[in-house]
């Protein structure tokens, strides 16, 4: 099978297909589909910063980078929480060794 730009996009399209008909079985990769969007608008912006389109490249770097972001913010919200924790403890044992 020869590569060219019509066998790639026709990849695509069974690749995208199987992904749906694997969600509809309860098979999917929502959770990793959900990420694809936000690094594929950086990819893009990457590549038009690359290739001379400052403004719409930046622009699509940075709304791909709001929403990863926005992904992870459970996993900063977790990090936030145990460094607190960390913290008060820190807290607690500086007070406990002046009272000595």
């Amino acid at each position: 099978m020869k590569l060219n730009g019509k066998t790639g996009l026709a990849i695509l399209l069974i690749g995208c297909g199987a992904l749906i008909l694997l969600g509809k079985i309860g098979l999917g990769l929502g959770f990793l589909m959900s990420y694809l969007f936000p690094i594929a608008l950086l990819g893009l912006g990457y590549y038009g910063i690359r290739n001379g389109s400052k403004f719409f490249g930046w622009a699509i770097f940075v709304v791909g980078l709001i929403a990863l972001l926005g992904k992870f913010s459970g996993l900063f919200a977790i990090i936030f929480a145990v460094g607190l924790i960390c913290f008060g403890i820190t807290v607690l044992k500086k007070k406990e060794r002046s009272w000595l």
